[in-house]
């Protein structure tokens, strides 16, 4: 008995011990250290074993290197855009857009996002349509192929694009591919081989040095990006596998949002994939040309090219849904797997709905994860209230990463509406200020809702205790899901 007494003691002093280094460590988000001194009082030592994998702070690391004069010559394009912008010298395709103006400044300033205006965009909304366009291009390529992916599986879509990518390396086209270790979790890396016996390239972002132990598991690449020859670029929320053709039996239909992307917004991408790339290959790729070719863009559409990442304390991807949702005079339509938002999200959409705003949220009506998705019930039910609808998409999964706001003014890409995508994952978006493409998204948005059923303040009030209770659970849990 003594000795159980004696057991317990050191358990508690050294659970208090880890608790203060909880505090300390995440004294800046008070949100977090409730949710993991929650896990440390229900799993002594086990909670903070869990938070050393899953609760550190990238973001005082520089884990990206530029080269003086890639820095230099990065800050010098900025600057001279802020000016433009500044002296009201940018003359807009779309004359609409020069109301999002001050969007188009915080985006340059607090990611490097340069603006561009000679832009091509398609938009694919099912994975066939997608992939299809994606083989043809890849096909088509002359001169180099890069790739990232959060997902690959190895089913027969996946087996089929490696061998494709293959024959274009045999061919001498320069094949890169990236993808993300823990996406990739559970997949055999032979599927690679066929690429890599062809002289392609492969490489895993954050991989595992200890088998089954990956201590970066919290910090996923999420982003998909796709850039052939330097002037075609992908981008959005589909991964390769087959479920993203709707063939998973569970999850049927698969509804996704992605862009082919030609103009100078690619060179943007080309940019983002050096940087993973730069940080996750033993070879790295040397600013050449090649990469970065004169790009004569036949479109009219202006863009900017976001991305976020752990590294990154100001939240780029974040802070333009919030600009976006703040200068909504009509309508806001949001498409999201997963609804866990922050406190300035929410309070973002509520006061938009009680001033009068068409406020649409759209989620899926069945689960890929149940504790998000659990959450994400929590949430909408607490926006209701204030005057926002709510659809529960039905012909399948909703996987779209999509926010419309007026017609005028979108976003795309692979950021879901969470805290994890926010704060957590590395992610890029494509935020478009043109006029007839937000149209051609909120057009979108109307035909899925005909696939919906709304949920209002009466159904979710009538919802049965068990639901009550699993959603309660999951929402504690969602500032670390």
């Amino acid at each position: 008995m003594e000795i159980f007494e004696h057991f317990y003691t050191m358990l508690s002093i050294i659970n208090i011990f880890l608790a203060g280094t909880i505090i300390f460590l995440e004294r800046r988000n008070v949100t977090a250290t409730w949710a993991w001194l929650i896990v440390l009082l229900f799993l002594p030592i086990l909670g903070f074993v869990l938070y050393i994998m899953l609760g550190q702070n990238l973001s005082k690391r520089k884990i990206y290197r530029f080269r003086k004069e890639e820095k230099t010559m990065v800050e010098q394009m900025v600057n001279h855009q802020k000016h433009l912008l500044k002296g009201g010298a940018v003359r807009y395709h779309d004359p609409a857009m020069v109301d999002y103006q001050d969007m188009i400044y915080m985006n340059l300033t607090s990611n490097n996002s340069p603006f561009t205006q000679d832009n091509e965009v398609e938009i694919f909304t099912d994975g066939k349509s997608k992939f299809t366009s994606l083989i043809k291009s890849i096909k088509e390529a002359k001169d180099h192929i890069h790739l990232l992916y959060y997902i690959v599986r190895n089913d027969e879509l996946s087996q089929h694009l490696v061998q494709v990518l293959a024959q274009r390396a045999r061919e001498g086209v320069q094949v890169r591919f990236l993808y993300d270790a823990i996406g990739f979790v559970g997949m055999s890396k032979k599927i690679w081989r066929p690429l890599l016996e062809a002289g392609g390239e492969v490489a895993s972002f954050f991989p595992s040095f200890i088998p089954y132990v990956n201590i970066r598991l919290n910090y996923r690449n999420h982003r998909k990006l796709v850039v052939i020859d330097g002037h075609t670029g992908y981008i959005g929320g589909f991964n390769i596998g087959n479920e993203y053709l709707g063939l998973d039996p569970q999850l049927g239909f698969w509804r996704d949002t992605h862009l082919k992307v030609s103009g100078s917004a690619v060179q943007i991408m080309q940019a983002n994939f050096f940087l993973d790339w730069n940080l996750s290959a033993k070879c790295p790729i040397n600013y050449e040309r090649r990469y970065f070719p004169t790009v004569d863009g036949q479109g009219n559409v202006g863009m900017q090219i976001v991305s976020s990442g752990p590294v990154n304390n100001l939240e780029p991807i974040r802070n333009g849904y919030l600009k976006m949702i703040y200068e909504a005079n009509e309508f806001i339509y949001l498409q999201t797997p997963y609804f866990v938002p922050d406190d300035s999200m929410l309070t973002a959409l509520r006061m938009a709905a009680l001033s009068g705003i068409d406020v649409r949220i759209m989620i899926p009506g069945r689960p890929d994860h149940l504790l998000p998705y659990w959450a994400s019930r929590s949430y909408i039910g607490d926006l209701l209230e204030s005057g926002v609808k709510c659809y529960i998409y039905g012909d399948g999964f909703l996987h779209a990463k999509t926010i419309v706001v007026d017609g005028k003014i979108a976003s795309v890409g692979s950021a879901n509406t969470d805290i994890r995508s926010f704060k957590l994952n590395f992610e890029v978006n494509a935020f478009i200020f043109d006029t007839v493409t937000a149209m051609k998204l909120q057009n979108v948005f109307l035909e899925d809702i005909e696939k919906c059923s709304e949920m209002t303040i009466a159904t979710y009030r009538c919802r049965p205790v068990t639901s009550k209770f699993v959603e309660s659970l999951s929402r504690l849990l969602s500032p670390i899901l």
